[in-house]
């Protein structure tokens, strides 16, 4: 456990605290996370069919910006694998000159949305939706980066890109050596390397990243044997890639509704994203729990940015965070120190950068996607909470790759109103706290589904970490899975504190509860 100074919670900038005792803790995670994120923000950019400087920008402004701003200390912003479909389809049908208005005008939404105190709406959506559509986008990501490893441009939707596999692979050819099949080499080379370090990294070596590592082989590789195949393109100068508005007709696209529900719909993919990968990040540390709306307005500001600049949106991004928290990071300050890293190397060393295989970061979004499809997940919705909450991520899933993002979501959203319906007639809850002493007792009286979610989250989360708690669910008519993750997520990191709870309650509201006694 990692205990972060109660300074990153009072609201200060990390600029007060960038000097502090712990700096040094900061300055060696910052390192970590720079290294983790300089191929995923190029990979991602890819990925989403733009230049590699346009997730760049997004990491830069992703650390220094919103790590100044965050209402979650110790968590990294940049780009995320979690967008990178619907940019890619965005970008494919209105062009990469539309992405900065709509980004801007996504940023707005988070803004208010966060002044308005919604942060804690988005922590109501269901983990299965949210489980089911990044499972979605990662088997996109993995079906889309299989053509980059062939020095191939994705085609424009799943169902083609997974239609054209069989083509890519019988159509090889080793004995030439074309540039095709040196691509995928490298390619190869790199997933390699990634999973290999996975498996056998020394403990000594626990923080060096598998994708740098992997990277770092391809480059070699290729630059040593001078082999022909595409490598990334980045401008000479850092400056060239923060690109600025040069006039009124920039703001045009806001004037076509499907544009504005496109930036309706990445505000809202990337603020639940962010906050679920916040509260993530929360159950990883002892130290200062997460402001959800700051965390919201401070993501709002950085898409704004993103949105002026031209760059990549950006979300809070679990990876980067954990590997943030996992190399001993206290304060903010080594989420801001990771992007001056990546603006010093961007702006120094951009000729390296130029020396990097397409298909390398292919490799990388390859292992990086199919991590997303976590099988793990929906097996344990099955176990915990019965056929329907898995069936919301099935379907979630399979519409996310056969249709898109946006309908996968909607649909998964209306199913898990399913778990409503039996009980509409309790679906108020009530919370209510009783002194009893040395502990207080939380009792719940009705349903306990996400309709409720954010008044129950309000209380459980005020309670001392030094007084136990009776969590009494006697009165609780059912629990959907919503609520029953939630409590299960907050029992766990209670108990991980040595909090002497105790959880009371019907044999079958318990049931999918760890640890209930």
């Amino acid at each position: 456990m990692s205990t972060a100074p109660s300074s990153t919670g009072d609201g200060r900038s990390g600029l007060f605290s960038l000097f502090g005792p712990s700096f040094g803790r900061d300055f060696t995670a910052s390192i970590v996370v720079f290294l983790v994120a300089m191929p995923l923000c190029m990979g991602i950019a890819i990925a989403s069919g733009v230049p590699p400087e346009k997730g760049l920008v997004t990491g830069i402004i992703g650390g220094i910006v919103v790590g100044a701003l965050a209402g979650s200390p110790l968590q990294v912003s940049g780009p995320a694998a979690g967008l990178a479909v619907i940019v890619f389809e965005f970008v494919r049908e209105n062009g990469l000159e539309a992405l900065g208005p709509v980004l801007l005008l996504a940023g707005v939404l988070q803004l208010i949305a966060g002044a308005l105190k919604l942060g804690g709406l988005f922590r109501a959506i269901s983990p299965a939706v949210v489980h089911g559509m990044l499972a979605g986008i990662g088997a996109l990501i993995v079906i889309g980066q299989f053509h980059i490893l062939f020095d191939a441009k994705p085609l424009s939707s799943g169902l083609q890109n997974l239609a054209a596999m069989p083509a890519r692979v019988f159509g090889l050819d080793f004995s030439n050596a074309a540039a095709t099949e040196m691509a995928l080499l490298i390619g190869v080379l790199t997933i390699t390397v990634m999973l290999a370090w996975e498996k056998m990294r020394p403990k000594s070596m626990g923080l060096v990243p598998g994708a740098l590592l992997g990277v770092v082989s391809a480059t070699l590789v290729a630059w040593g044997m001078g082999l022909d195949v595409a490598r990334i393109e980045v401008p000479v100068s850092i400056a060239a890639a923060f690109t600025l508005p040069t006039s009124a007709e920039w703001f045009a696209p806001l004037g076509n509704p499907a544009l504005i529900v496109a930036a309706i719909a990445i505000a809202f993919i990337a603020s639940a994203e962010t906050l679920l990968s916040a509260a993530a990040v929360d159950r990883m540390h002892d130290g200062v729990r997460t402001h959800y709306d700051k965390e919201l307005r401070a993501q709002g500001i950085g898409n704004f940015l993103c949105g002026i600049f031209g760059a990549l949106p950006m979300t809070g991004v679990i990876v980067r965070s954990s590997a943030n928290v996992q190399a001993g990071a206290k304060t903010r300050a080594s989420t801001m120190l990771h992007g001056v890293w990546i603006l010093a190397f961007v702006a120094l060393l951009p000729w390296l950068l130029r020396e990097v295989p397409m298909a390398a970061l292919g490799g990388v979004l390859v292992v990086t996607g199919w991590k997303l499809v976590s099988l793990k997940h929906v097996r344990h919705l099955f176990k915990a909470h019965g056929p329907l909450p898995a069936a919301i991520w099935a379907v979630t899933f399979a519409l996310v790759v056969t249709t898109d993002l946006l309908t996968g979501v909607l649909v998964g959203l209306a199913l898990s109103v399913v778990e409503l319906l039996p009980h509409v007639r309790h679906l108020r809850l009530k919370v209510a706290e009783h002194d009893e002493g040395e502990a207080t007792r939380v009792e719940l009286n009705g349903a306990a589904t996400f309709v409720g979610l954010t008044r129950l989250n309000a209380v459980l989360e005020k309670q001392p970490a030094d007084r136990p708690v009776h969590l009494d669910l006697g009165h609780v008519k059912a629990m959907d899975h919503t609520t029953a993750e939630t409590l299960s997520e907050w029992i766990s990191r209670r108990r991980q504190g040595g909090q002497r709870d105790r959880v009371t309650g019907p044999a079958a509201i318990l049931r999918p509860l760890p640890l209930a006694s």
